[in-house]
């Protein structure tokens, strides 16, 4: 498909997404936004031409999802499977135009990324929206990465688990097309803008996303530096074998 007809259908997508947001979200129950979330977020992969390969299941109940990160679209590749997830991104994503209102929208805490205060503040309402049954996803390395290698894991807001004792389920995700492993097409490294990004996005043939969910790791009394040492290591470990 032609990626600026590609691109078109997307952006009535994402304007569709903002009337539900706008009109309809706060008369929703829980699982009804959830379903909102999952099938926008299939639907959302499906026009930029991206297969989705989803392997295991989420834990029921509250619990913190952490994942690798390659793309922006990395939200909504974890969307498509576990809906009920409410991400913690970085304070930029919330003054992008439009796609931050939508964010906002459905429940995404922002952290400014250079602020330690900041993070303690993120740690403290991550910690609540466990307490209060949520289950909210993290990026442990803070930043995009080119994919085949993990960048090093920021261990603050695995806190928030060990300090509710509730479960951290990672969730390994792995981009690719025909002839790389790795797809170059869904990087958002270095200084690519959103733009170009959704360009080679749109340009791709066969590209596909794994999000492949991983058994829940408990924290109960865990130390959190060693609890991410372990977290990378099994993301590391799934990443070679898939």
């Amino acid at each position: 498909m032609i990626p600026v007809w590609r691109l078109a259908r997307v952006f009535l997508h994402v304007l569709r997404a903002l009337l539900i947001v706008g009109l309809r979200f706060p008369q929703l129950r829980p699982a009804e936004r959830h379903a909102h979330v999952g099938a926008w977020s299939r639907r959302l992969l499906e026009l930029l031409g991206v297969r989705l390969e989803a392997v295991g299941q989420g834990r029921p109940g509250a619990k913190l999802l952490i994942a690798n990160h390659v793309s922006w679209l990395d939200i909504a590749a974890m969307h498509a499977v576990l809906p009920e997830a409410r991400f913690v991104s970085k304070g930029d994503v919330k003054r992008w135009p439009v796609v931050g209102w939508l964010v906002t929208g459905v429940g995404t805490l922002f952290i400014e990324r250079a602020s330690k205060r900041d993070a303690l503040r993120v740690v403290h309402r991550t910690a609540e929206a466990l307490e209060s049954g949520d289950t909210v996803a993290v990026f442990p390395e803070g930043t995009t990465g080119a994919g085949p290698e993990l960048l090093p894991f920021h261990a603050n807001l695995l806190q928030a688990a060990v300090a509710t004792a509730l479960p951290i389920q990672p969730v390994m995700l792995r981009w690719h097309e025909p002839g790389e492993r790795f797809s170059s097409a869904a990087r958002f490294i270095g200084d690519t803008t959103l733009t170009q990004s959704l360009w080679r996005i749109a340009s791709a043939r066969g590209l596909a996303v794994r999000v492949q969910v991983l058994p829940a790791v408990e924290t109960a009394h865990a130390d959190r530096r060693l609890l991410a040492e372990h977290l990378r290591e099994q993301l590391a470990e799934a990443l070679a074998a898939d």
